[in-house]
């Protein structure tokens, strides 16, 4: 599959508030989806208010990428009653879009409240802006034929050297491996993987959501082969029945190189196909709520 295969772009407009979690800020975010080399008539656009319990780092600078880029913070209940409380963190890539439309925190805060998952700290991070950003940013190789990608590892250092130490010292986490999870859809799917597989010592559970094995030639896939010795990290690995035999194909080959590495289905990795869900938004949030139980659930014994 090409580059033109599989392009999400996500706009959003940059509100005028102040850097204050006080203040609703709105956020707006059109998505537009190109699949197959068709433009589909999709274009949704939705709009969500920032309350108390977000934190908005506007124009997050980093000497690593060029563009700056807004991060929201979202704290679970009972974070400011609770002072002496530490929380596992989630960083999440696309980080509009899977705000605005999927709604991530609604559905952790409805799981921490059945007691289902841990309470859990969640960092939303937008790409650099633009559809060429993201698919540099996001992809850790560059295909011969390709004028974008291959910028994936600058994007993981801002995340391991500049983000995720801001994070820790800004907020009450717990820093190690074990309790920091990153996660992300289709090229954000790809990151994560390769994120997780070379800073295994940073994130040890990974989202990886109908990820785009396709790009360039399959390189994950050789990446994994390559891998000397099984790593200790949790990986949820899902695709949609409705994605297509190709992309079903090559998350199954992506789960079975995992298997041959040693990880272990229904262990510490899940392998989830949904019935009918296909390459959008409505799709992947629907599949947010299996995901969290299974990288954050709640430990015996935590109250």
């Amino acid at each position: 599959m090409s580059e033109a295969q599989l392009r999400i772009a996500v706009n959003r407009t940059k509100s005028k508030e102040n850097n204050l979690p006080q203040k609703p800020l709105v956020l707006v975010a059109a998505l537009f989806i190109l699949f197959g080399c068709r433009a589909l008539p999709v274009k949704a656009q939705q709009t969500r208010y920032l309350t108390e319990e977000f934190r908005m780092h506007k124009s997050f600078h980093s000497k690593f990428l060029s563009k700056d880029r807004d991060v929201i913070v979202w704290l679970p209940p009972g974070y400011d009653s609770t002072p002496n409380k530490r929380y596992p963190v989630l960083y999440m890539h696309d980080g509009g879009t899977v705000f605005v439309q999927w709604g991530l925190d609604e559905t952790a805060r409805a799981l921490i409240s059945n007691g289902q998952i841990e309470p859990l700290i969640i960092v939303f991070v937008s790409h650099g802006g633009t559809l060429e950003d993201r698919f540099d940013e996001y992809t850790p190789t560059r295909p011969p034929d390709s004028r974008h990608g291959g910028k994936a590892d600058r994007y993981g250092e801002l995340l391991v050297e500049e983000l995720k130490p801001f994070i820790d010292s800004e907020y009450r986490t717990l820093a190690d491996s074990s309790n920091t999870g990153i996660g992300g859809v289709s090229l954000g799917a790809l990151a994560s993987l390769h994120f997780g597989l070379k800073h295994p010592t940073v994130f040890g559970r990974l989202a990886v959501m109908s990820p785009s094995v396709w790009w360039d030639n399959r390189a994950v896939l050789r990446k994994v082969k390559a891998l000397k010795a099984k790593l200790s990290t949790r990986i949820w690995l899902d695709i949609g029945t409705g994605e297509g035999p190709q992309m079903r194909n090559d998350v199954k080959e992506l789960r079975d190189s995992l298997t041959k590495k040693g990880w272990v289905l229904k262990s510490d990795l899940i392998y989830f196909e949904a019935e009918g869900g296909k390459h959008n938004e409505e799709s992947f949030a629907k599949r947010a709520a299996p995901m969290l139980k299974f990288l954050f659930a709640r430990r015996v014994g935590n109250e």
